[in-house]
């Protein structure tokens, strides 16, 4: 077991396949992502204990980097650090929930004018790929793919209009939605519904916007109507069996 100033330096390995030093700052990124993208899609559910201890054994670094992944995820509203209690996934409160959304509906139907405005040819044909895509992993029942894909729809769909800004807003935006779908949604509900993006996608080859700008805030609506505010509960997950290809590159 490591101590609390034992920083072990992680290994990777070059095209060549020779081992290299992983920089400390890559490490703390490397594993950043992983607990993201955990939680986004679903596979570190919100109330999920995140204990420093078991993560550092296997990430294969010391509790002080974990700890600073951790207050990372914290600012950014992703996981809660309690007093005397550790950290844990954050469950969005209802309030939170609703907001989250109002506030995506507000971001999202005003940037329309400026997607549209710089809306080419290939933007459609990616978004179209991007569905077919979100649609066979519906069918394949891969639910961290569902949920991937359809946050990649939102973030490229408002990444049309050059704002870079507004564009790491959105996907902000869009992975704290995952924790509040995680929160209360139904138990088969990942991400969202391919139907609803064919019909934005239809409203965009149109240039309809006020028909692309009604159907995205009925899409946020629906959304929301959709959530059971009256789930909770907390779980231990299996950290090994989640991150295990992770400390390959991090130890």
């Amino acid at each position: 077991m490591c101590g609390e100033n034992d920083l072990r330096e992680p290994m990777m390995r070059s095209d060549t396949g020779h081992s290299m030093a992983v920089d400390a700052g890559d490490k703390d990124e490397l594993i950043y992502q992983a607990l993201i993208d955990a939680i986004v899609e679903h596979q570190l559910p919100p109330g999920s204990k995140l204990p420093e201890e078991a993560l550092a054994e296997v990430f294969g670094v010391s509790r002080t980097g974990i700890r600073k992944v951790l207050q990372r995820l914290a600012a950014v509203q992703m996981v809660t650090l309690l007093p005397r209690r550790g950290a844990q996934v954050t469950t969005p409160g209802v309030d939170e929930a609703r907001d989250i959304f109002r506030t995506r509906a507000l971001i999202e139907c005003a940037n329309l004018p400026a997607v549209l405005a710089h809306l080419q040819p290939p933007h459609l044909a990616a978004l179209t790929q991007r569905i077919a895509q979100e649609q066979q992993a519906h069918e394949d029942r891969d639910g961290a793919a569902a949920i991937r894909l359809s946050a990649a729809f939102h973030i490229e769909l408002q990444a049309i209009a050059g704002n870079q800004v507004l564009t790491e807003l959105v996907t902000r935006l869009t992975q704290r939605s995952s924790l509040v779908i995680a929160a209360w949604g139904a138990p088969w509900q990942q991400g969202c519904r391919c139907d609803d993006h064919d019909r934005l996608v239809a409203h965009l080859r149109e240039g309809d916007l006020p028909a692309l700008t009604q159907a995205l805030q009925h899409h946020f609506d629906h959304i929301v109507s959709s959530l059971h505010f009256e789930r909770s509960g907390e779980t231990l997950p299996d950290f090994s069996r989640l991150f295990a290809r992770h400390k390959e590159v991090t130890s």
